[in-house]
């Protein structure tokens, strides 16, 4: 593929190669800095980090690790139509009950979704940001997606805007971008090879004309490539998604993560396929098999040496609302918004509120730092699950969990490495028996889990897992549990009182991705 990087340097104020040379000296939100800090733990911003960039990532959600226990966002769907095809995609329309990006519940009009922001924004003070994310392509609906962001940034200034792009009609919208102050855009990059993008794309349509195969990724890798050096020299936050299919760009995925860090990405989520066959995509329909967590973690190892990885991504609706692993948009349907006669936007009461939650983040930070302080130097580390419905912290009943977050620990701290999704356990008040099994099976990679209550049953069955059950941290901080249980499981190591084992598929090592490469 040629490169674009000589015609954009002659129309860039400053040269593309110095600007992405500057961006990459640091990997984005979540670096790890001196003493195991991440570099976005602290309202005083990291010190890799231009106070600039800091600002448009401190309380965004899907930017920084950290934010995301505190920060909600939400996705307006505004933009129905799509210009290219995905093997593993299927937009639906009215799907209550399903969790995946293309699916929504209702379309809205620009005014539409306007009016529901507002509603959300003062229904949820904590919500900062506002995204475009489908259900289709946002720049394939160009006229709905920037008139919905000029009545936001007329009526909720204090919200940053965010699109989500399959990349092919970028290059077009960058200076529109720019103009209206969207800050963040994500662009989802699957290959860099049009030979492995030809399994992933059955067609596109660019500039009139519908191209399929070799040609139509061709195409595609090319624009995506132009666009993300363009949102780079414009100052544009640009967040990479990619999705791992196994078998078919797994491997690749290593290349494609250098090629967008060399384009100046600040950051680079690699998702789980979802292939369910309920879903109707091609890619469900013939069988193929998404990876399995161990495999997933694997990968975004692999990667992280070269740039900082997103790995707290929910694969959100178009249409979500709330905080990542939440959704709340049945609360602000078009019917209930409809019904409120006016909607009163306090701007004041927002701040006012956030800075509450910056304070209970703070708090957290300095709980982290403070477990961290004298920690030995060892070779251990443990991988714990944390039921939790946000705030960061161990707040929620083992039973009512539909998803763990897994951290890993170690000397170095405790670092979020991803979330399992899990049937519920508890309902009705009964614990069925058997969700149960798959409930263990999830996490059995991990030492121990976090939890503010558990039953009897579900204990005995984690015990003789080898999972130990923890409950005495409820409504703690998670990652200041983490640490002490962390210490206190070394010190018994140390006695031998207890023999530390790796636990589970955790033999997948990233050497196996970057050797294949």
């Amino acid at each position: 593929m040629q490169s674009t990087m000589t015609d954009m340097e002659t129309s860039a104020a400053k040269p593309l190669t110095q600007i992405l040379e500057q961006i990459a000296e640091h990997k984005g939100c979540g670096t790890s800095s001196e003493g195991g800090k991440a570099s976005c733990g602290s309202s005083d911003g990291p010190a890799d980090m231009a106070p600039e960039v800091w600002e448009k990532v401190k309380n965004h959600p899907c930017y920084s690790e950290e934010a995301h226990h505190h920060y909600a966002r939400m996705h307006v769907a505004v933009a129905p139509a799509c210009n290219i095809q995905c093997n593993y995609c299927n937009r639906k329309y009215d799907c209550a009950n399903e969790s995946r990006p293309g699916v929504v519940s209702e379309k809205l009009t620009p005014e539409q979704a306007s009016k529901k922001v507002l509603a959300v924004a003062s229904a949820i003070p904590q919500m900062t940001v506002l995204g475009i994310a489908g259900p289709g392509d946002p720049l394939a609906n160009p006229a709905k997606t920037f008139k919905t962001f000029e009545l936001i940034a007329k009526t909720a200034p204090d919200i940053k805007l965010c699109l989500s792009t399959n990349g092919l009609a970028l290059p077009d919208h960058v200076d529109t971008i720019k103009a209206f102050n969207v800050d963040h855009v994500t662009i989802t990059i699957n290959m860099v090879d049009p030979e492995i993008g030809q399994h992933i794309y059955p067609w596109i349509y660019y500039k009139n004309k519908r191209y399929t195969g070799i040609e139509a990724a061709r195409i595609l890798t090319e624009r995506q490539m132009l666009g993300l050096e363009m949102l780079t020299a414009a100052g544009v936050l640009a967040k990479i998604n990619s999705v791992m299919i196994p078998g078919i760009n797994d491997k690749h995925l290593v290349e494609v993560n250098k090629a967008v860090k060399s384009r100046g990405a600040f950051l680079h989520n690699i998702m789980p396929l979802i292939s369910a066959p309920e879903h109707g995509t091609v890619f469900g329909l013939n069988g193929q098999r998404g990876p399995s967590a161990q495999e997933l973690k694997a990968l975004q190892d692999a990667c992280e040496g070269d740039m900082n990885m997103m790995r707290h991504c929910r694969q959100c609706r178009a249409d979500a609302v709330g905080l990542l692993g939440e959704d709340r948009s049945a609360e602000f349907t078009t019917e209930k918004i409809d019904e409120m006669s006016e909607v009163v936007y306090d701007a004041e009461s927002r701040r006012n509120y956030q800075a509450l939650v910056e304070a209970e983040r703070m708090e957290k930070v300095a709980a982290k730092e403070a477990a961290m302080a004298n920690l030995d130097t060892t070779d251990i580390k443990l991988m714990i699950a944390v039921a939790t419905k946000g705030q960061g912290r161990v707040n929620e009943h083992f039973g009512h969990a539909t998803e763990f977050q897994i951290y890993e620990v170690g000397s170095a701290g405790s670092k979020f490495v991803g979330h399992r999704r899990v049937d519920l356990y508890c309902q009705g008040g009964f614990g069925e028996e058997e969700t149960l099994p798959s409930v263990v099976r999830a996490i059995n990679d991990c030492h121990a889990v976090f939890v503010a209550k558990i039953g009897g049953c579900p204990r005995d069955e984690l015990k003789a897992a080898g999972i130990d059950p923890v409950d005495r941290f409820a409504h703690e901080f998670i990652e200041e549990s983490a640490i002490t249980y962390f210490r206190e499981y070394c010190a018994k190591v140390s006695t031998g009182e207890i023999e530390h084992q790796a636990r589970g598929d955790a033999d997948i090592r990233q050497g196996a991705y970057i050797a294949a490469a």
